[in-house]
Parts: structure tokens; sequence; C-alpha cells
């Protein structure tokens, strides 16, 4: 409702069996974010950058220096990207409680709770690749 424009980036996975793959469940948009948009971007892999149709060109010819991060995984897809775009010299914004990730397992078997990879993510992001924010302060409520 800003008049901002809205990119929707889907992860077509190319793996044998991945949730991710045209097809399966894990690829459909969530509800509710597969509403209007400026640009859609298909990707194989973590970066929104690595996708087409090119992002980054398309960010260019639209003038746009400034990009806001949201989705899923906090983690994965949404730290590379963010990491890439600030490489890339865009003002990153990433919004924090805007992504999910989910527990993960590191190599001792330990289980990693979903809370502490989305505060290391936003440890590893904020005043390096982006600024992390709130949904409430980018809304500014």
């Amino acid at each position: 409702s800003s008049g901002q424009p809205v990119v929707l980036v889907r992860h077509d996975s190319k793996k044998q069996g991945s949730p991710l793959a045209p097809g399966q469940s894990g690829n459909d948009l969530k509800s509710g974010i597969d509403g209007p948009h400026d640009l859609f971007v298909t990707k194989t892999v973590n970066s929104a950058f690595y996708g087409t149709p090119d992002l980054d060109a398309w960010l260019k010819q639209e003038d746009i220096n400034a990009i806001t991060i949201c989705g899923i995984m906090t983690n994965f897809c949404c730290e590379t990207t963010a990491r890439m775009g600030g490489n890339l010299g865009y003002d990153v914004t990433f919004v924090l409680d805007a992504t999910a990730t989910f527990d993960k397992t590191d190599m001792d078997g330990e289980v990693i709770p979903a809370d502490q990879i989305a505060r290391t993510t936003a440890a590893n992001l904020n005043g390096e690749f982006a600024t992390v924010r709130s949904t409430a302060a980018v809304l500014g409520s």
C-alpha cells in the first residue's frame, strides 16, 4: 500500500526429491504472498540475485538502490540475498521477524533452535551487510 515496488522470489529447486522443486507443495508461494508484484524472480540457488529475470539488472533499470528482505529461510535464501545485496552496494533492510527458519542439527548432532539461528543471522548481517529491523520499525508503528 506504500507504493514501493514488490519483488516476489520463488526457489525452483533442481535437486531430486527437494520440497522446493516445482510441483511440490514447498514450491508454492504462501497464501497472501502471491499478490500484486512488480517482478517475479525464479531461482535455483539461495540468492535472489542468481535468478531469472536478473534482479540486479532490474533494480538498476528501475533506479532502485535500497531493498527490504523478508521470507523463508532466514539463514539461507534471505541471508544470502542480503549479503549479496550489501556486496552489490544496495542499502539492505533485513526484516528479521518477517523471515522464518527452522531448527537445525549441527555436525555433533546437537539441535540449534530456530530462534538462535535467526539471532545469529541478525548479528552476522547487522551493520555489515544490512540493517536489521522489525516489521513494526519498518512500518513506523
